[in-house]
Parts: structure tokens; sequence; C-alpha cells
């Protein structure tokens, strides 16, 4: 089997057309149609089948793209192996993260990989409505994602997953707050106050569902905001209470105060996922090191604090 081929495939399961493909690819739509073609006639059976106005996989498409996944990591573990031999890691790394991931997280890291000749890395921030982080690995060496556990379109992907830290999300409130005397707060303590929220289904929403749950009340939220700026200084300016992260919110001089939730599961997970070829890259894997120890030091100054 070509390939070169199989990397199209692959590529087809993980962006979902063959538009993207081609866009990806640079080549055209027709162009990737002949080729995946071409690898059907290789193996003798159906590898896409149409759906709506485009193509899906079938159902041997999908194990044979599982195998193009397998097959482009072998490949690029052999040529990691020869890069290291022959010089150091270098080249361009690219990173995405979500805005406060990348507050904690860039700064040190940026400075830690600074002195490595040859090797660049280039950072970006999303928006972090995204469906699914999962979707930016195609195109982005290094996903910083922010989720309570390891999605399971992360393992249907064969991604490669490495848990950064644990964050703890606390009770938010403007100084002064009667509140604030607390050394803790419990979810009767908190769920009739006014509420600065965050869009329905954000990881700190479901926090505040279950404070209504475990309370039988119903929260009222006044304002929700997907920016934690925002969020911050509309509490600070005394419209309410709010549920966000405990490293970046303590780090800044904001007019806030952070409780610790009492009873209720109340933490976020940083990950960092990435394709498992791209992950044997020798400047990627010198980022993702860089990137853990970063990691465990923002953890261990917070625990100190």
């Amino acid at each position: 089997m070509d390939v070169r081929r199989l990397d199209l495939l692959r590529e087809l399961a993980d962006r979902g057309s063959v538009t993207a493909v081609a866009r990806a690819t640079h080549r055209t739509p027709s162009a990737v149609s002949q080729q995946l073609k071409a690898l059907e006639r290789e193996v003798g059976v159906p590898l896409t089948e149409r759906s709506g106005r485009g193509l899906a996989l079938t159902g041997a498409g999908r194990v044979l793209a599982d195998t193009a996944k397998d097959l482009a990591a072998a490949i690029q573990r052999a040529e990691a192996v020869w890069a290291e031999f022959l010089e150091q890691p270098r080249g361009e790394v690219t990173l995405v993260t979500f805005p406060t991931g990348g507050e904690m997280l860039l700064p040190g890291l940026l400075h830690r990989i600074a002195g490595v000749p040859g090797l660049t890395l280039t950072c970006r921030d999303l928006d972090p409505l995204l469906p699914d982080f999962a979707d930016l690995t195609p195109d982005f060496d290094i996903v910083l994602a922010d989720a309570p556990g390891v999605a399971p379109s992360w393992r249907e992907r064969g991604l490669t997953i490495v848990e950064l830290f644990r964050e703890p999300l606390d009770i938010v409130l403007p100084e002064g707050h009667p509140l604030a005397e607390r050394t803790s707060l419990s979810p009767a303590d908190v769920v009739g106050e006014t509420w600065i929220g965050v869009p329905e289904g954000f990881p700190y929403d479901r926090i505040l569902d279950r404070i209504q749950a475990i309370t039988g009340q119903e929260a009222r939220v006044a304002q929700r905001f997907i920016d934690n700026d925002i969020v911050e200084a509309v509490i600070a300016a005394g419209h309410g209470i709010g549920i966000l992260p405990r490293f970046t919110t303590r780090d800044r001089e904001n007019g806030l105060v952070t409780r610790p939730l009492e009873g209720v599961r109340s933490e976020r997970v940083i990950w960092a996922i990435l394709r498992s070829d791209t992950a044997e890259r020798p400047s990627v894997r010198l980022v993702l090191s860089a990137l853990q120890a970063e990691a465990a030091d923002v953890a261990a100054k917070h625990r100190a604090a």
C-alpha cells in the first residue's frame, strides 16, 4: 500500500471532509478523491461511502485509517532516532492554548526553551468555545486543553495525552463580602447569592449545577461571560459571586477574594494533547518536556502559597 495514500485516508479521518484534506495537503479535492479511489483498488474493499454531499469512512476505512496512524507514528520514531543521531532538536514547534492556560504556562515555557539553538516555538491562543480540543491537533503540534477528564474522542483518535496539572476552582467574592470572613464555603452558603456565570455547559457552570443539585435550590445567574477577565471585573465591582480557577485569579491584584468550596469536587485538569506521530519529533518532545517542568513548577508554587 502507498504510504502517501494511507496518510490521505488518515487526514480524512481527522479532518472529516475531502475539501479540508485538500486544503491541508495543498491538493485539489479531485486529486484527493482520485488517490483515495486508487487506495481502494489496492486494498480491494470500499474505504469511503457517500454521506450527504461528502464522504465518510466505512468500517474498513476506519480500521485502515487507524493503521495509517500507527504507521505514521512508526515513521516519525524512525526519523526521530536519525535526527537525534545527526543533530539537536530544531525547527518550528506550534502550540495552541486557551487564554488562562497560556497566562499560566507560556511565559515560563518560552524562557525554558529560549536557549535551544535552532528551535522556534510559535504559540497561539484561541476562543475556548471550541467543541473539541482534538479538532486542533491536525494543525498544531501541541494543544493545551482544559477538561475535567480525558474526552472519548481523544482516545478514539489515538492521540498522545499528557496530564500537566490539576487546578482547584474556587468561589470568588468581592472584597468586603460577608462570606469572605470564612475560610471555606459550602453549597448552602453560596446557592442563594447572585451569580456571575460562564456559558452553560462550561466546566465552571457544571460546578454550579452540582451546587443546585446538592441544595435543591435554583441559583440566580444574573450575567454570563466567556472571558474570565470580565467575570472578575463584574464580581470585583460587587455585582455577584462566581466560580473561577484558583491560580490565575489569585495571581492578580483584582479586588477579589477566593475561597475553596467544600462538599463538591471542584477542579479542572490541564492537558497537553498531540498526534502520536507528532509526539515522536525530537523538537516536540523537548518542548513537551519543558512544558511538563513548567506545569510542575506552577502547581508547586501555588501549593506552597
